[in-house]
């Protein structure tokens, strides 16, 4: 690899509401010329937007939740961006060549592309950025990402070969070489999500790697916008990137993306005239669905109730099953949150590809629907197995959709089973923590999907090393068909082996709870178009969104 990689001095995902026009304290100077502020507040177009939960991490090689890859997406650029149709167009990159095999992409960057302080980007931005990301030093939990496609990456995040081995090449400043395991007809759309953007070694070394990513100016950016105010439990601001490759097409000046956690808040800013979009609550649905301000949207988002398998008494199947069994997911999505959500009965979210003709929802059916005579009968074989049940608590976040959702699993658990259960909740970025740190018996958790394939979601519960987040779910079985169709070129082979590893994972394992697939009814002012929420990967793009006088 070329000399500006040195792994020696490296180290080392949804937007749900929108927010309030209220400055932050502190608010930093900005480098003149690298922001538009020679126009006059009163002539600038604002949108203000809004996060349902506090941003977690804005490191891109470490952060895995949808906040911080809708902030991220905004003020950073990969090689390829989403399109209105959620197709990857080319961003960084203007072009790129695949061999006929379907192995090698050869990227060519743009001229006149720039990070925020205005250093070209190069390939090797790219380079040092993917191996970062994969580094058994830096790596987070989105290596495989990287690793389960590009040659030699997996080797080399177990510490089995050096970068040398690893199928990325920076030829030159211009032009980037990548080549793959198996044909993956995503893999442009892959270059478009968070874990593929590019980085400044540079930069990084001279913030200091314990500092990097903690503060708006301890990021570099190359996307549409420049962060310049940052606070995990308060939001950001973000200005139009005067160094951006394409700023004719960014029409917003600034943006507001304040965490407001309470959605009926939300909508107090939003009629208010602080907000110009607000996600309803369900109990507000019914009231604004005539307003011509009123619309639904979708994404490829599953809800579900992880099972800790190292906790008692979720280490006995049957206690598993008969958790999984006892509460209606039709009532949940139609009556306790009445947004546009579908009941789940599987884990792959409704929508995501499947043979071309149906959908994988479609193709591999339903697993797990409530059946309360079968939940009890699961329940009296695991209660002969286990002896008596301990103390029982649902950790969920303190946002409105999780608490209510919780609060509707403890109903139905003391209705159909009998049995009594607390709920523990915390910030987001507390109950990722805890979950993270084994420390919960059930949690309410979500995934949206990174793209649009089955693989992205089912991959998460290979097991190898046990993760809390995944309950510590393991089968030999279930990986070896992850595995297998990881590189399994015949596709409708490779579609069998995951549909028969979501059916072994929830119908035979109990792995989780399926609980709904996440639609969203809201609010917007007229003035604002062209907003496009991706059902995959980052949800927003605001450099589309365009302010209306």
């Amino acid at each position: 690899m070329k000399k500006r990689f040195n792994l020696v001095m490296a180290l080392s995902l949804v937007l749900a509401v929108f927010l309030s026009g209220c400055g932050f304290t502190d608010s930093p100077k900005v480098d003149e010329g690298k922001t538009d502020e020679s126009k006059s507040s009163a002539k600038e177009k604002v949108v203000n937007l809004s996060l349902a939960n506090d941003i977690p991490d804005l490191n891109q090689v470490l952060t895995t939740d949808g906040i911080s890859f809708s902030v991220l997406n905004n003020v950073m650029e990969g090689l390829f961006r989403l399109d209105k149709n959620n197709e990857p167009q080319p961003a960084m990159a203007k072009s790129v060549d695949i061999s006929d095999d379907k192995l090698t992409y050869t990227f060519h960057l743009r001229d006149g592309i720039k990070w925020s302080n205005g250093e070209a980007v190069t390939a090797y931005d790219f380079q040092y950025s993917w191996l970062r990301a994969m580094h058994p030093d830096t790596a987070g939990a989105y290596f495989d990402i990287l690793a389960n496609y590009i040659v030699g990456g997996q080797e080399f995040a177990d510490g089995e070969a050096d970068e040398s081995a690893v199928g990325i090449e920076a030829q030159d400043d211009k032009t980037l070489v990548v080549t793959i395991k198996s044909p993956t007809p995503f893999f442009l759309g892959l270059t478009a999500f968070v874990t593929y953007f590019p980085l400044n070694e540079n930069f990084i070394n001279e913030v200091g790697e314990d500092k990097f990513a903690l503060s708006y100016d301890t990021i570099l950016y190359n996307g549409p916008f420049v962060m310049t105010e940052y606070n995990q439990a308060q939001g950001v601001t973000l200005l139009k990137n005067k160094e951006y490759w394409d700023l004719d097409n960014v029409d917003l000046d600034k943006v507001t993306m304040k965490v407001i956690k309470e959605q009926s808040t939300a909508l107090n800013l939003y009629e208010a005239g602080e907000l110009d979009r607000v996600y309803l609550a369900s109990s507000d649905v019914d009231s604004y669905s005539n307003s011509d301000e009123f619309g639904t949207e979708t994404e490829f988002i599953s809800w579900y109730l992880q099972f800790n398998f190292l906790e008692k008494p979720f280490d006995n199947l049957n206690i598993r099953k008969a958790f999984q069994l006892a509460y209606d997911q039709d009532i949940l999505t139609k009556t306790i949150l009445n947004n546009g959500s579908a009941p789940a009965y599987g884990l792959v979210a409704a929508g995501v590809h499947g043979d071309g003709n149906k959908t994988f929802r479609e193709l591999s059916g339903d697993h797990v629907k409530m059946d309360v005579a079968k939940a009890n009968e699961f329940l009296e074989k695991g209660l002969e197995e286990i002896g008596e049940l301990p103390a029982l608590k649902i950790l969920t976040a303190d946002d409105t959709i999780a608490k209510d959702t919780a609060i509707f699993l403890q109903s139905e658990f003391k209705k159909n089973l009998g049995i009594d259960v607390q709920i523990e909740t915390k910030p987001y970025s507390g109950r990722l923590d805890a979950m993270r740190a084994n420390e919960f018996q059930m949690g309410i958790s979500r995934w949206g999907a990174d793209y649009n394939d089955a693989m992205d979601i089912l991959s998460l519960w290979i097991g190898e090393p046990l993760k809390g987040l995944r309950g510590n779910y393991y089968n030999e079985d279930f990986k070896n068909l992850i595995d297998n169709a990881l590189v399994e070129p015949d596709e409708s082979k490779r579609l069998q082996m995951l549909i028969d590893a979501e059916e072994l994972m929830l119908a035979d394992d109990g792995a989780l709870g399926p609980l709904y697939f996440e639609g969203k009814a809201y609010l917007q002012k007229p003035h604002v178009k062209d907003v496009i929420i991706h059902p995959y990967g980052a949800s927003i793009e605001l450099k589309t969104i365009k302010f209306v006088e």
